[in-house]
């Protein structure tokens, strides 16, 4: 069973960066899709975006474009972001999936338990 889990949330300053990690207990993340879902207070799971098994090829939500940057590093994959706002206050949650990325939350059988990101105005 592929355990994940996500590292570098807290307290951030709107207009500061982001930087998350995702890693797999026992493992490593390379041959899976790797997928960014995000949930704030009171609102549905949404996405952030996806990372292919290669790490060639990498999908975002339109309104996440530009803003975020997913990539892999070491066997792990990263959720980086230069530009927050208060807007972005979640908690950020990583899952993996054999096969090619899916926007659909129900695709991925594997998911970390959450990291929380405050990002104070």
């Amino acid at each position: 069973q592929l355990q994940l889990a996500e590292f570098g949330g807290g307290l951030v300053q709107a207009g500061g960066s982001l930087s998350l990690s995702c890693a797999a207990s026992g493992f490593t993340l390379n041959g899976y899709a790797v997928a960014w879902f995000r949930q704030g207070s009171g609102e549905e799971r949404e996405g952030v975006g996806c990372i292919s098994r290669s790490g060639e090829i990498t999908y975002y939500t339109e309104s996440m474009k530009g803003r975020f940057t997913i990539s892999r590093d070491k066997g792990m994959v990263l959720l980086q972001s230069s530009v927050l706002d208060a807007e972005d206050t979640a908690i950020y949650y990583c899952a993996a999936r054999p096969g090619t990325c899916r926007h659909e939350t129900a695709m991925y059988p594997f998911w970390g338990q959450g990291t929380q990101v405050t990002v104070s105005s």
